[in-house]
């Protein structure tokens, strides 16, 4: 079983344009409303790929009965939390001419320290069973930094092994829990080590606690630094589209390869796939099989010097 945590759950709204221009009014061409969150998005390309994932994390208001209604209409399963507080929305504009993607995102009900304690203990609970644990996206107000690194350590104590997607603090914060996958962008892992180059960087995250590292660079692809070494996944060609959900999808197929305990060329080479196959989709968190099939065999995984992975 595979449990996913979606700790800032959010009504996901798309709206889809020609093309964005700044201080424009603009007529929105299509629009969809969804269950939203980085771990709801990775709950569903798991899915995609066979897995019946239970999801959990915290939702509240009437914003939060909407993304729970949505979570059953889709056939997820369920063990959210309420909280008292009114659930987020994010909003995502995305341009038809170039598939560029703007996106605003709430910041989320505030926590107390009583409900973190009830769901600390409701999330205990469901991790009987679990083989992996994915833990993505940002913490709402009112939790503790170490929110993840508590969570990580009650998972590893289980026996469940964790893929961990946040950025800023909450990540830096999880390192100390040894996390046995951590997947930032370039932008983040950036962020959080002060080093451009991405080997140096994942270097670095090893150094803190992370048990492997893997960077998302966009169309140029996977960096990734793991304990039988350093590997590069590049994609056999670009996408137009929407990349919102991308990096869900990526996290997605590494939790799914850890579970099947696949080789790290594998892994990574259905990483790429369903990151890449993500992009077309009108909305985060859906997938294009017949891409999918199609780039699957054609990624190109090699491995990597880990002082120069550019």
């Amino acid at each position: 079983m595979m449990l996913t945590v979606t700790l800032n759950a959010a009504l996901d709204v798309t709206w889809g344009v020609d093309r964005l221009r700044p201080h424009a009014s603009h007529r929105v061409d299509s629009a969809h409303e969804r269950a939203g969150g980085k771990g709801i998005n990775v709950a569903r390309a798991l899915t995609f790929l066979g897995h019946s994932p239970v999801a959990t994390g915290l939702v509240g208001g009437a914003t939060g009965g909407l993304i729970r209604h949505g979570l059953r209409t889709e056939g997820i399963l369920d063990a959210f939390l309420d909280v008292a507080g009114d659930s987020r929305r994010t909003l995502a504009v995305v341009s038809r001419a170039d598939g560029d993607a703007t996106v605003f995102n709430g910041r989320g009900p505030s926590v107390s320290p009583a409900e973190w304690d009830r769901f600390t203990r409701h999330y205990a609970a469901l991790l009987a069973g679990v083989r992996v644990v994915v833990l993505s996206g940002s913490t709402p107000p009112g939790l503790p930094p170490d929110a993840y690194a508590q969570l990580i350590r009650t998972a590893t104590a289980a026996g469940a092994l964790t893929v961990l997607d946040t950025s800023g603090p909450a990540l830096l914060h999880a390192l100390q829990a040894r996390p046995d996958v951590i997947k930032p962008n370039a932008a983040e892992i950036t962020a959080a080590t002060g080093r451009a180059d991405l080997g140096q960087a994942a270097d670095a995250l090893r150094d803190e606690g992370a048990r492997a590292v893997v960077a998302s660079a966009g169309p140029d692809g996977l960096y990734a630094v793991t304990p039988d070494g350093a590997w590069r996944a590049v994609p056999p060609e670009q996408l137009a589209g929407n990349p919102t959900g991308a990096g869900d999808a990526c996290v997605a197929a590494l939790a799914s390869g850890l579970e099947a305990g696949l080789a790290w060329p594998d892994i990574l080479r259905t990483a790429v796939a369903l990151s890449a196959a993500a992009v077309p989709c009108p909305v985060a968190g859906e997938v294009d099989a017949a891409v999918h099939r199609r780039l699957l065999p054609k990624v190109h995984v090699e491995k990597a010097d880990p002082t120069h992975p550019n």
